[in-house]
């Protein structure tokens, strides 16, 4: 199984790619899945290092950090948006 991770705006501009497909086989925390995308590289790092600039949805429903993603998931992660 995968799980598909889509990075908007800042967050896909540090990151360099608007989405990415993973392996992934047993269900985790959210928290835990981005501490372990950060492991992958500088611009991971540098784009998931402050939690609390980013907001995080589980098949287009917004969720908080104790979220579980499960195999087949597409996880959004992107910052908080304002409206006018």
């Amino acid at each position: 199984m995968t799980i598909i991770l889509r990075y908007f705006a800042w967050v896909r501009e540090r990151i360099g790619q608007e989405t990415e497909t993973l392996p992934f086989d047993t269900p985790m925390p959210l928290s835990r899945l981005l501490d372990e995308l950060a492991t992958t590289g500088p611009a991971h790092a540098e784009a998931l290092a402050d939690r609390q600039r980013l907001r995080v949805a589980i098949n287009e429903d917004i969720v908080g950090w104790d979220a579980i993603a499960s195999p087949g998931d597409e996880v959004a992660i992107f910052p908080p948006v304002t409206g006018g």
